[in-house]
């Protein structure tokens, strides 16, 4: 079974902890969510798996091989972010054709196909595509590299509603044809927990959360009622966050429900959305 493992990195720009001793595993076939706020360290964790990064310290090994440097493991990756790679003056077909020269396995009828389908002009030179466009040309060759793991970085930046629902459609159906390992970061992640599978949130340069969906959510729940009643209630629980309207009340808590509630309290499923907002909400503990 293929795995990435990143093991102790870490990394520093100036005065700035990007990343602080960061053990992390990606399972080959998964879809993963990597989770944080502007300046968790997502995209610098990202840009070290792929080499356009080097950590001050630790690995990051692909089967046991290093990334570092390594031609032949770093071209079983796969990396789309805001910076592109491509001459600018390029044709969006001439991309196509080079991609095809770098990574032998992607796919031009596929590409082709979903540039029908997302109405990208192949003629177009990349540099005046909107950023919209330009998000959808990265994407269209991020699913057309058919590698095990490719990596998107904020893949919906610039897309409309119609475009992202179009974008993980796609994306789903390419991953039940043929499976590989996604790693989507997106601040949108709503539209996002419908397709993830495992979540990583990282907060402040550190993983606080590596499990499956299913998991994060069952480790909490929410609780609504009056106010009143529910202060009573949340004094020996886990509260990571509450919300107040008028005289109503909802504390998200980190447990399982007492099998007797107290009348007048109804117990709802925490979403992936408000349970991120609180995770990373909670002050950093000093022990």
């Amino acid at each position: 079974m293929s795995r990435i493992e990143v093991t102790d990195v870490s990394k520093t720009f100036k005065d700035t902890k990007a990343l602080t001793h960061v053990n992390l595993r990606f399972e080959e076939n998964t879809i993963y969510g990597l989770l944080g706020r502007n300046g968790a360290g997502k995209t610098t964790l990202l840009n070290i798996i792929n080499n356009r990064l080097f950590p001050d310290s630790g690995a990051v090994t692909l089967d046991g091989d290093t990334l570092t440097e390594n031609t032949a493991a770093l071209s079983r990756c796969f990396l789309t972010n805001e910076n592109n790679l491509y001459p600018e003056s390029m044709k969006v077909k001439d991309a196509f054709k080079w991609s095809k020269v770098f990574y032998p396995d992607f796919d031009m009828d596929y590409a082709g196909k979903l540039s029908k389908l997302f109405e990208l002009p192949q003629k177009k030179k990349i540099k005046s595509l909107s950023t919209g466009y330009q998000s959808i040309f990265k994407n269209i060759v991020a699913l057309s590299v058919n590698v095990p793991f490719v990596f998107l970085d904020e893949p919906v930046l610039g897309l409309d509603a119609y475009h992202r629902e179009l974008f993980y459609k796609a994306l789903i159906e390419k991953y039940a044809e043929r499976p590989f390992t996604a790693v989507i970061s997106t601040h949108l992640i709503e539209e996002a927990a419908n397709i993830i599978e495992r979540v990583v949130i990282i907060k402040n340069g550190q993983i606080i959360r590596s499990e499956s969906l299913e998991e994060l959510l069952a480790s909490g729940y929410c609780v609504s009622g009056p106010a009143v009643q529910i202060d009573g209630y949340i004094q020996t629980k886990n509260v990571i966050g509450t919300e107040s309207l008028g005289g109503l009340k909802t504390a998200c808590i980190i447990g399982t429900p007492d099998p007797d509630m107290p009348s007048g309290l109804e117990i709802s499923r925490m979403d992936l959305q408000k349970l991120f907002i609180r995770l990373t909400d909670m002050p950093e503990s000093h022990s």
